[in-house]
């Protein structure tokens, strides 16, 4: 273990995972009744946990880790993108959330079963069990280098598969028995670890960077080379920036539809609540939620950029900047405060929330996809076989789940030699790696409430197409075929927007001859 943690440090982590096997055993004791406890809570979820819920998964160790760097790097352009995150809610709220609500859906997948038939909605909810795999995954594997580097001061191999399993299995401790139930709950208690903890890393910094509130707004708004580190708008046309104000109103409000409707790691949330009406609540809020939280973690990256590359502020004299380098590896600017930094104390409730960032996403991850392998694979697979008791497909989803963290296991395995073979950036991987199973989704829902087009044909070639032409566009892809001067660079919005697209006009083309093929409407 890592010396440097204090007995302090030891007795807040030792604590806070007292807290998440107290929540596990307090769950296990009101177990779920049946599979609408299980996965949907008995639809008994008051909006506004369900809204701070929603925001504690979608604001994983990869905003944790990456907000920092974000604000280190750059500017508060990456906060505009609320606006996207409103309009995508919007949407969400009106269009979707009634529809899943009429058709009283456990997965947000079964709304195609009413239009085209098992094989559409099985598609479609295999295509989020593979995307999930992968984003759930690799933010585990990411949160697992913090930890790693944080308990047992190094990031081998070895250390680095401890620490993923540590994480999987704090997940799965408070998720088992209660399902959803206890996942929102924890979400919450997860929600005020990591953001006190930011907090208090904020509070720490001003305290030690020794300038008013007047002089470090001055100091960011002219940085060296001319940037303005405080800019919130960006409206140049540039298709390889995602944080531009055009693709934020064009991708991005597509990102955030899927992500907040068609995901049901998110969208399962919104579903728990009493009515569709307490559902859009509960989607709109959490946006409103996430911008302080998301200006707080970028404000701490706009911190360390005066902390680390301004010694003419610091009263350090010339030089200064920080090597951001672990054991030869590049690590985020976050990271290296933390190791370097941080007093006793507070490094213990940091880590504490780097843990809790890791854990929310993780546990939403393995209910949300044992809730989709149980009802939209297992379950009608059975019932055409035998007839069994609700409360099977309770143990069927636990079972599930079990395999679900066993594949989040693996896959950040695999990440980890992944990362070092292809030498990709795993932080824009993590961001970005949604809009494989994104472009697909988009194309066929689009198309199913849109219009009267479409069969369970076109469906699974749109889904296929949305994740081949994302895939295609890469630039490790593009790279073998010497097309990255003329066709790469697109920032992944501009991606979205192309497989979106072109996975529309793929299940459009389709037609289910003889039947009644009309648009999915309110009941």
């Amino acid at each position: 273990m890592n010396g440097t943690f204090s007995v302090l440090d030891w007795v807040i982590v030792g604590g806070y995972l007292l807290l998440l096997f107290g929540m596990g055993y307090s769950f296990a004791v009101h177990k779920s009744a049946n599979s609408k406890d299980y996965f949907l809570g008995g639809n008994k979820m008051p909006y506004w946990l369900v809204a701070v819920s929603v925001i504690a998964t979608t604001q994983s160790a990869a905003t944790f880790l990456g907000g920092p760097d974000q604000g280190y790097g750059g500017n508060y352009t990456y906060l505009a993108v609320n606006l996207a995150a409103l309009l995508g809610s919007i949407f969400v709220a009106k269009v979707l959330i009634p529809r899943f609500y009429a058709y009283k859906v456990t997965t947000v997948y079964e709304l195609l079963q009413e239009r085209y038939g098992d094989g559409a909605m099985r598609s479609a909810g295999g295509m989020y069990i593979i995307g999930r795999f992968f984003a759930s995954g690799s933010r585990l594997y990411l949160a697992a280098i913090a930890v790693s580097m944080i308990l047992y001061s190094n990031i081998e191999a070895g250390s680095i598969i401890s620490a993923s399993f540590i994480l999987v299995a704090l997940g799965f401790s408070v998720t088992f028995l209660g399902g959803i139930h206890s996942i929102i709950w924890s979400d919450l208690i997860q929600f005020i670890m990591y953001g006190s903890s930011a907090l208090v890393v904020l509070y720490f910094l001003l305290q030690s960077i020794p300038l008013d509130g007047e002089g470090i707004l001055a100091a960011l708004e002219s940085a060296p080379g001319g940037q303005d580190k405080l800019q919130l708008f960006n409206f140049d046309v540039n298709f390889s920036e995602p944080y531009t104000m055009i693709s934020i109103f064009a991708g991005m409000i597509l990102l955030y539809i899927a992500s907040f409707g068609l995901d049901q790691d998110i969208t399962q949330r919104l579903l728990t609540c009493d009515k569709d009406k307490e559902g859009a609540k509960a989607i709109i809020v959490s946006v409103f939620i996430g911008i302080p939280l998301i200006w707080l973690f970028i404000s701490i990256g706009q911190l360390l950029h005066i902390f680390y590359d301004r010694p003419d502020l610091m009263n350090r004299g010339i030089g200064g900047g920080s090597p951001q380098e672990f054991q030869g590896e590049k690590i985020t600017i976050f990271m290296y405060y933390i190791l370097n930094e941080l007093p006793s104390g507070l490094k213990g409730m940091v880590t504490v929330g780097v843990i809790a960032a890791a854990v929310s996403t993780i546990n939403s991850g393995l209910n949300s996809m044992s809730s989709v392998i149980v009802q939209d694979f297992y379950r009608p697979w059975l019932e055409k076989r035998l007839k069994k008791d609700d409360r099977h497909y309770v143990m069927a989803g636990q079972f599930s789940m079990g395999l679900v963290g066993l594949g989040l296991f693996l896959m950040s395995v695999l990440c980890f030699y992944w990362q070092r073979y292809t030498g990709l950036a795993l932080l824009d991987f993590v961001l970005s790696v949604m809009v494989f199973a994104y472009s697909g989704l988009l194309g066929v829902y689009f198309t199913a409430i849109f219009t009267k087009r479409g069969s369970i044909r076109s469906v699974i070639f749109a889904l296929i197409v949305g994740f081949l032409v994302t895939l295609l566009q890469q630039e490790y892809i593009l790279g073998l075929f010497n097309l990255s001067e003329y066709l790469g660079g697109l920032a992944f919005s501009w991606q979205l927007c192309i497989g979106t697209t072109i996975s529309f006009l793929v299940c459009v083309a389709g037609n289910k001859p003889n039947s009644d093929n009309s648009q999915i409407k309110l009941t």
